[in-house]
Formats: structure tokens, C-alpha cells, sequence
């Protein structure tokens, strides 16, 4: 079944639905036994709200609040059946993953998380939506999840027995040439901006911004992450060597409160709830509906470098690895460049992007490398260096990609997707994945200087023994122009990310995997076999940086002293924030501001505190 069918049966199903539900005895205003009032409500539970009081909130939203079930419940019964055979070929499609409110883009992670549909959602078409939905959580204390483009690794937009808060279909997009921000007429310059619905993904963003209007906006890498949940994360793309972070763009934003309240929030009004969504973690703060980003002029050309290279021994390939990173440190380490070098074995693969050259201009720095390892008798390369530049209004043009390099993308081909969605072939593989584990870690700057560079070629050869390394180099702000490493202090992420070269990347998952799928399910003794790979391959490395932080996006779920990993110095600051807006903690999330105070299912507080009043 495709998107629109789902929902609109599941829509005519859910008054029907609400009907069977079982009826609590507590009504929504009871005064609850102290021992309750620190426990969110399960169905069936005292406090869920009864029959009629769904009914109210459905009303509320136009009718749109889904009873949720598994898209995989056809396939208990019937694995034949066209309703199970249509979910599981869709699996490896993200945009489908992404059109179904009771699916995450992850499956899980083993011994974290499984995805599991939420009880109800509310299908928000507007702020008063959300709002509504907002204010019904706060009343009945329910545990309240939000999801746009649903790709937390961490299992943030997924949880069973809540109210989904689902933002898809806020989509609207609006580019300004003269945008000036609420209140701060006079204090700010006008400029180029666009304006985005929190259902946004990157790939409407890019489609707006780039192939139909001419400019650029710093965004997320994959096509099918949503606008919000990234610049809450800080935000990387493909050119943030060049642009910077992509929560440090963020010049407006409209926000639901837990108090139910529709804030238009920037660096004027509500400042420090402002600064806090640029990087202080998705689904913490409250509910954005809506955002306006920078706009930035677009360069000629886009492009990127691939490639592979295979070293016949040890010594061969730390010669390898020595080589390519002092290639990196003369050649690469500026604005121009981004994206990956990933170690293996003995294997190096070039997966690096560039801006701002031709590619002629991109044949010349690489050529001298190439030459080296041609002329080096115990390296090969194995898929031929390949540089590709494009102009770069057709970067994120799906047409044209189609037409000219198609291996490169994999569209959409649902009947009623827009012709503009694709995701990179690269970035497929992810769809639905189980996660083993994921390990991050920001790497000075300091460690590329001659007399360091040896330490970290040999803590890259010792990790690629063990499981793949990829250094992230759009993933650290060391070598950006000095406006973005600027702009980038005045957000929520960790200042180590100023002085970072790269971020170190070592990650593994499996096929989808989700509760209900027919078939044997995951390997979980290999699942755990891999994790613990993952886990020793990274020790290397923060042996070489000790204190080395993690970004919140792409970490480990066990991560140890998260609060100083994610966020290093700023963890008390966004506290503040977290109790002057969110008193009583209705937004929780794993690993998120404020979580240490509930338990890891986020339906139980751990430790009274002393709420603070919401000040408008």
C-alpha cells in the first residue's frame, strides 16, 4: 500500500479504532496517588485516557489521530498476503520508511532499541496540531515522541505506549531575497533565507533552494533526513568545511513549548531557547514546526573523487596511510574539500566531495598522489580514481543525474513520489539497517603536525585491522573560513568540533529487522559479536585523544558521560534551558538534555526536582 492509502484508511479506521479502546477508570483531571504522579501511563493503565477523551483530541486535529499498528501485522497471519508482500518490498526505499508514521528509518540496535509504533499520532498539518497534541500529553503526562524524517539512531522518534507527534506533512517552503527575523528589525541585516515546514526533508530543501532557485543552503548529506532534527543535532553536510554547521544557519524558528504555547523564537526573543535548539539535541526542547535557514550564493561546481587502493603488506600500507594523509594535510585540508577517507584492511577508499573548482582545477591537486601510487610498487589501485564535477545547480537535480551518471542515485519510483526525490546509492544500504554500533569521535587538528601525524597513521592502521575507519573531514571545522568557525561558537554543539580536523567514524549494522518481519530475524549473537568488534577497533584511537567527544547524531547508544561527549561545557547552560521551558520534563528522549532524570524508557522520573516556571 502506498503512503496516501495508508493513511487514508488508516484515517476512515481510526474513529472505529478509539471505540475498541479499553476504557480507563481514571478520569483525565483525577487527583493521582502521590506514588503515580512520577510514572507516565501505559494503556490500560490508571491515567490513559479514556475513550472519550481520545475522541476530544481527535476532534481537536481535524480527525487526524491514528490508532497505530506494525505495517508487519498482515504478516502473522498471511506472509503471502499483498498487504505483507507490498511493506516488505519497500523496505530498502527511506522515503517509504520515512511516509509511515508506525516505521523509523532504523529497525533498531541490539540490546537498545527495536522500533515499535507508538499507541496514537497525531497527523499535524499545523502549530495548533501540535499544540494540541502537546497540551493532551501534558495533561494526561503521557510519554510524547516526535518524528519527522525519523532517522535517530538512538531510537529518539520511536516509542512504544506514546502519542507520536508525526510533522511529515508540514512541508510548505518559502525562499526570502530580504529576510529579516521577528523583532530584529534593525539589528539585523535582511538576507537570503528559506523557510521550511519541520516535515521537511533535505532533498525538498536542496530542490527548492538549489535546482529551482540558484543557491545553496547548508544542509545534511542524506536526502531523506528531516530539516529540524538535523540543525538540532548541530548538523554536518557534504561542504561544511566550506559552510559550517548547519544549526549555526538557523535565523528563526516556530516552536511548541510543553506548555502548549506557539513561540516564534530567534536571537531576540527567547534567545536562550533559541540557542539551544542549534545543536542541544532533537525532541528535548519542545516541537518545531516550521524554521528559516541562511541562504548562500552558489558556486560553479560541485563535484567529488572515488576511488580505491590495496597495499600487499603491513609495511606497505602504513606507507599508504602516511602518504594520503600528508597528502591530505598539504592538499586537502581547507574549504574546498570534504566528505571521507575510509581504512580498511589494506585497503583506502577516496570518497571525497569538493566546491568551488572545476575539474580540471580537481585533476590537478589529486594528480600528484595518483602519481605516487602508481609509481609505488606495493600499492595498486583497485577501482580506478574517477573526479567528477558537475555544475552545481544540478547537484541534487534527479533528472539530471538520471540522464548523465544514473549508478550514482537511486530515485524514488514510487507512482506518486515527486520526481526530485533520490537518495545517493551510498546511503541506500541504510534503509531499515540494525544497528551493531556506532562510534564517533572529533580529532584535533593538532594530530595532522609532523610530529604527530606518525601517532595517528598508526592508530588508523591498527583500527582498520579491526573494522573500517572513515575520517569524516566535512565533520570538523579545523581549515573552514574564519565566518564559520564564528558563526559555529554561537551554537549548542561541542566547541571540540572547532578544532577538529575530522570526525573518526566506526559503525556496523545488518539488514532491517523489525519486530513482526517474517523470516528468522536478526543474527543477535553476531549482532553482538560486531559491537564488540566495533568497540575494541575505536580504542586505538581514543587512546591517541583521551576526552575526545562525540557527535550526538552519530554516536554510541551506551555512550559513557554523554552529557560531556555531546555537549563538553555547554551541557549546564542548555539544563538551564531545559528547566525554564520544560519544567516537568515532557519531552524525553535517550541521551537527551534533561533525560538523567528518567528512567531509560523515559516512563518513570528517577529523582524529583524543583521546577522552574515557564517565562514567556
Amino acid at each position: 500500500m502506498d503512503r496516501r492509502g495508508f493513511l487514508k484508511s488508516a484515517a476512515a479506521a481510526s474513529l472505529g479504532l478509539l471505540a475498541g479502546t479499553r476504557t480507563s477508570a481514571w478520569a483525565a483531571n483525577a487527583v493521582l496517588p502521590h506514588g503515580l504522579r512520577d510514572v507516565r501511563p501505559r494503556p490500560g493503565e490508571p491515567g490513559w485516557p479514556d475513550v472519550a477523551e481520545w475522541a476530544r483530541l481527535d476532534r481537536a486535529v481535524g480527525g487526524r489521530l491514528l490508532q497505530l499498528q506494525s505495517p508487519f501485522a498482515a504478516c502473522t497471519a498471511d506472509t503471502l498476503a499483498s498487504s505483507c508482500r507490498a511493506v516488505l518490498q519497500q523496505l530498502g526505499n527511506p522515503f517509504y520508511l520515512g511516509d509511515q508514521p508506525a516505521l523509523t528509518q532504523s529497525s533498531g540496535w541490539i540490546d537498545a532499541w527495536v522500533s515499535q509504533p507508538s499507541a496514537y499520532a497525531v497527523v499535524a498539518r499545523s502549530a495548533a496540531d501540535v499544540a494540541a497534541a502537546v497540551a493532551f500529553a501534558s495533561r494526561h503526562r503521557l510519554r510524547l515522541v516526535v518524528k519527522g524524517g525519523g532517522h535517530s539512531y538512538q531510537g529518539t522518534s520511536d516509542a512504544p505506549d506514546s502519542l507520536l507527534v508525526w510533522t511529515r506533512h508540514l512541508r510548505e517552503t518559502t525562499l526570502h531575497d530580504a529576510f529579516v527575523a521577528s523583532g530584529c528589525e534593525g539589528s539585523q541585516a535582511p538576507q537570503a533565507a528559506v523557510t521550511l515546514g519541520a516535515g521537511a526533508m533535505w532533498i525538498d530543501a536542496y530542490d527548492a533552494v538549489t535546482t529551482r532557485g540558484g543557491r545553496y543552503v547548508q544542509g545534511g548529506g542524506c536526502t531523506t533526513v528531516g530539516v529540524p532534527g538535523l540543525i538540532q543535532s548541530g548538523g554536518f553536510g557534504s561542504f561544511s568545511k566550506r559552510y559550517g554547521l548547519a544549526a549555526a544557519g538557523l535565523l528563526e524558528a516556530e516552536i511548541v513549548t510543553a506548555d502548549g504555547t506557539v513561540r516564534t523564537v530567534n536571537a531576540r526573543r527567547d534567545p536562550e531557547l533559541f540557542w539551544a535548539l542549534k545543536g542541544g539535541g532533537g525532541g528535548s526542547f519542545g516541537v518545531i514546526t516550521r524554521l528559516t535557514l541562511r541562504m548562500h550564493d552558489l558556486p560553479a561546481d560541485f563535484g567529488g573523487v572515488f576511488g580505491a587502493i590495496e597495499a600487499d603488506t603491513d609495511a606497505d600500507y602504513r606507507t599508504l596511510v602516511t602518504q594520503v594523509m600528508a597528502f591530505y594535510r598539504r592538499a586537502l585540508f581547507n574549504p574546498q574539500w570534504g566528505e571521507q577517507l575510509r581504512f580498511h584492511g589494506r585497503r583506502l577508499t577516496l570518497h571525497m566531495v569538493f566546491q568551488g573548482l572545476d575539474q580540471a582545477q580537481a585533476q590537478s591537486v589529486w594528480e600528484p598522489f595518483f602519481e605516487w601510487v602508481r609509481a609505488h610498487k606495493g600499492c595498486r589501485f583497485v577501482s580506478a580514481p574517477r573526479i567528477l564535477a558537475v555544475p552545481a545547480q544540478h547537484f541534487w537535480d534527479a533528472g539530471f543525474w538520471e540522464r548523465y551518471v544514473p549508478s550514482l542515485i537511486v530515485p524514488d519510483h514510487r507512482p506518486d513520489a515527486p520526481s526530485s526525490y533520490f537518495v545517493w546509492a551510498g546511503d541506500r544500504s541504510q534503509a531499515g539497517q540494525f544497528m551493531h554500533g556506532y562510534q564517533s569521535a572529533w580529532l584535533p587538528q593538532a594530530l595532522l603536525r609532523e610530529g604527530r601525524l606518525a601517532h595517528l597513521v598508526d592508530a588508523l592502521c591498527e583500527c582498520a585491522r579491526s573494522w573500517e575507519v572513515a575520517l569524516h573531514f566535512n565533520k570538523g571545522l579545523a581549515g573552514a573560513p574564519a565566518e564559520a568557525v564564528h558563526a559555529a561558537r554561537d551554537t549548542a554543539t561541542h566547541p571540540q568540533v572547532l578544532d577538529a580536523f575530522a570526525l573518526a567514524i566506526i559503525a556496523g549494522g545488518g539488514p532491517p529487522a523489525y519486530p513482526g518481519m517474517p523470516g528468522p530475524g536478526p543474527d543477535l549473537a553476531g549482532a553482538r559479536r560486531a559491537a564488540r568488534r566495533i568497540r575494541r577497533a575505536m580504542a586505538p584511537l581514543r587512546r591517541l585523544v583521551p576526552g575526545a567527544g562525540s557527535y550526538i547524531a552519530e554516536s554510541d547508544f551506551f555512550q559513557n558521560d554523554w552529557h560531556g561527549a555531546f555537549w563538553g561545557p555547554h551541557y549546564a547552560r542548555l539544563r538551564a534551558a531545559k528547566d525554564r521551558y520544560d519544567p516537568e520534563g515532557l519531552f524525553t528522549v535517550h541521551h537527551g538534555v534533561g533525560s538523567e532524570d528518567w528512567s531509560e524508557d523515559g516512563f518513570r522520573r528517577l529523582r524529583n526536582t524543583s521546577p522552574k516556571p515557564v517565562q514567556a
